[in-house]
């Protein structure tokens, strides 16, 4: 498949502090890629310099081919995580002068700016000022305007952050849609939404590049079997699971416990049990269980999330 996009060696610095520290990365059209990291990673800084909007201190970013890499800004579509209007136009001569910036000829822009006003669902408000829309319409506005151009690749910065569950819902369902005809870079803090909608993912730690790859392989390379354990809430039950954890731990961080254990945590009264092997650990919890008369509520199998490879990324 043809790479949209190649990052070699791209750095930020302010005075003393480097954002972005050279990092290499390279986008696959056709792909929903995802920028994952905490807060100060470096995220926003590396969307800006993509779209043209911050100059990098070194590195190189080449676009298709060498003989577009110096004009790749026609070819991005681009969403800020807080995107400025101006409050006195309608949204649909908002989108209509954002098309007429691209390039589009006035017709153009106008037939471009109804279907996509449509598409995102506001099509009922185009003819109000953008000064009495709702932070979700505004986020709808906002993506029209970035897609106006028919842009080879869309880069989202935080596009769901603002909105209330049922805005991130519908945007999210757009996003799904949007995927199957161009490429998608966006930032998220919301790792349920990446790994729902992303091909690849790139986590960044400090300005680096902590893991990057398909979700699929990285699901695969680092996913392990948990076990979530909830007791009955009496003095009994949270006495032995203090007293077990307590005498696992240990053993674990020695590479012991039979084998069994990877990691165990405790959360609003549920133990996590990451495990090697699931059927071996199960057993053996469950004969202690037995063994010490604990009431259980509620034992499920599953699997590590992309959440959980994130936070073991990230504070390790």
């Amino acid at each position: 498949m043809t790479e949209l996009l190649q990052v070699k060696g791209l750095t930020k610095t302010f005075g003393s502090v480097q954002a972005v520290a050279g990092i290499d990365f390279s986008i696959t059209e056709g792909h929903c890629v995802a920028l994952l990291g905490p807060n100060g990673a470096g995220k926003t800084t590396t969307i800006r310099m993509i779209t043209g909007l911050l100059k990098q201190t070194a590195g190189q970013m080449d676009f298709l081919d060498s003989a577009q890499a110096g004009n790749h800004r026609a070819l991005i579509g681009y969403l800020p995580q807080s995107p400025s209007f101006y409050p006195w136009m309608t949204g649909n001569e908002y989108v209509v002068y954002a098309g007429r910036l691209c390039g589009l000829s006035a017709a153009a822009a106008k037939i471009r700016a109804k279907e996509l006003l449509e598409r995102v669902g506001i099509s009922s408000a185009s003819q109000r000022r953008i000064s009495s829309y709702s932070g979700g319409m505004k986020q709808r506005l906002g993506l029209a305007q970035a897609l106006v151009h028919h842009p080879r690749l869309l880069v989202m910065d935080e596009p769901v952050s603002a909105l209330d569950p049922l805005g991130r819902r519908e945007v999210l369902g757009l996003l799904r849609e949007l995927k199957q005809e161009a490429t998608v870079l966006f930032s998220t803090h919301v790792l349920h939404d990446a790994e729902e909608l992303c091909d690849d993912v790139i986590i960044i730690l400090n300005g680096k590049i902590a893991l990057q790859g398909a979700i699929e392989a990285i699901r695969s390379e680092h996913r392990k079997p948990i076990i979530e354990l909830q007791l009955e809430r009496d003095d009994h039950s949270e006495r032995w699971l203090t007293a077990y954890m307590e005498r696992i731990l240990p053993s674990m961080n020695a590479g012991k416990s039979d084998g069994l254990f990877h990691d165990v945590q405790l959360q609003n009264g549920v133990a996590r049990f990451t495990v090697n092997e699931v059927d071996a650990a199960r057993r053996k919890l469950l004969e202690e269980l037995t063994r010490s008369q604990v009431k259980v509520s509620r034992l499920e199998i599953g699997h590590t999330s992309l959440e959980d490879l994130f936070m073991k990324v990230v504070t390790a």
